[in-house]
């Protein structure tokens, strides 16, 4: 059974900074294409960043030059560096694996920037 556990998330001052990580398990996970989604309240789910299988890597133009995404296959694991961060950031980000029909999804962390 894939699992996937994020961590990471917390409270930080405007201007500050947080690393998300989504650790998967039960599943081959290099094959998959990876990416980090967030959810405000009251908005619909969006993609923050994504690399897939073969490491090609795209940006929300919201996030551009400030998040950092990456992934190490060999620990089954994919990274989000968010710096300068404001309160528009704030909501629950969620990580994401899909390959072909696949598609699965962490329980999300809470990431609150207070301004």
């Amino acid at each position: 059974q894939v699992q996937l556990v994020e961590s990471g998330g917390g409270l930080v001052q405007s201007g500050g900074s947080l690393r998300l990580s989504c650790a998967a398990s039960g599943t081959i996970f290099s094959i998959y294409d990876t990416g980090w989604y967030r959810q405000a309240p009251g908005k619909q789910r969006e993609l923050v960043a994504a690399i897939t299988s073969g490491g090609s890597i795209n940006y929300a133009d919201f996030v551009k030059g400030r998040f950092t995404i990456s992934r190490d296959n060999t620990k089954n694991t994919v990274d989000l560096q968010m710096d300068s961060l404001n309160a528009e950031d704030t909501a629950v980000y969620f990580c994401n694996l899909k390959y072909r029909w696949y598609n699965y999804w962490g329980q999300g962390t809470q990431v609150t920037v207070s301004s």
